[in-house]
């Protein structure tokens, strides 16, 4: 977790770096001596959280949180115990009054770091609904067909034509290519084997050299394609 300090007092600063080390989930960017420093390392580089004073010469830490349009975490760390409040009304991940004892310190970090972590977990569970809905419609015939994508084993293209393989008695035949319906699928459940054939993990069976089983079926395993293919079901 990437983070700065932000203290007029030389004394302070150190004893916050001395903190920070002491950590292995923190590495320091860059301590700062005032709020301008910051914000030019703010520019120039991801910032997870931001540890700053209150009262500092030309503007407060408060004041500097207050300014950011896209705020990092951030922790006070002040000899001052009346911001307190003003502080946790600005979403303050802590509030460490001066002198800090180290187990203090390491409590707020680890706050800071679970609440990064949550945040990372939603971001990626917001992705994988977005990229892998629950079905697809696709247009076979004089009808559009709702297929769920669980119920799909395997995709098989056919020139202009892809063949969709699913629990249904008869596959489903629709015109389309094997890129553009790759597109649709997302790669959380299903992954191009050959410049034939998607499967879905789920479906397989086993995997035996350069071929994959699914039902009664043997798929194979294209050159260009098996390296990714091992490394997915390898993880």
């Amino acid at each position: 977790m990437k983070c700065i300090i932000i203290d007029d007092e030389p004394l302070a600063l150190e004893l916050l770096e001395d903190f920070i080390s002491k950590v292995p989930f923190l590495e320091l960017v860059s301590s700062c001596s005032n709020s301008f420093e910051a914000s030019t390392i703010l520019q120039e580089h991801q910032i997870d959280l931001i540890f700053t004073d209150i009262e500092m010469p030309d503007i407060s830490g408060i004041d500097f949180i207050k300014s950011l349009d896209t705020k990092p975490m951030f922790i006070f760390t002040t000899a001052y115990s009346h911001y307190a409040v003003e502080g946790f009304n600005l979403n303050a991940i802590d509030y460490l009054v001066k002198p800090i004892p180290f187990h203090r310190f390491l409590k707020a970090a680890t706050r800071a770091q679970n609440l990064l972590k949550s945040k990372k977990e939603e971001e990626t569970t917001v992705v994988t609904q977005e990229v892998c809905p629950e079905f697809i419609f696709v247009k076979s015939e004089y009808e559009n067909l709702k297929i769920n994508l669980a119920d799909i084993k395997y995709i098989e293209s056919l020139k202009d034509y892809i063949k969709i393989h699913t629990n249904r008695e008869k596959p489903i035949l629709t015109l389309s290519s094997l890129k553009n319906f790759e597109e649709k699928l997302g790669k959380t459940n299903f992954i191009r084997v050959h410049k034939s054939f998607i499967v879905s993990l789920k479906h397989i069976y086993s995997v035996q050299r350069n071929r994959i089983i699914i039902d009664d079926n043997w798929i194979p395993i294209g050159l260009n394609y098996r390296d990714e293919f091992i490394k997915k079901i390898d993880n």
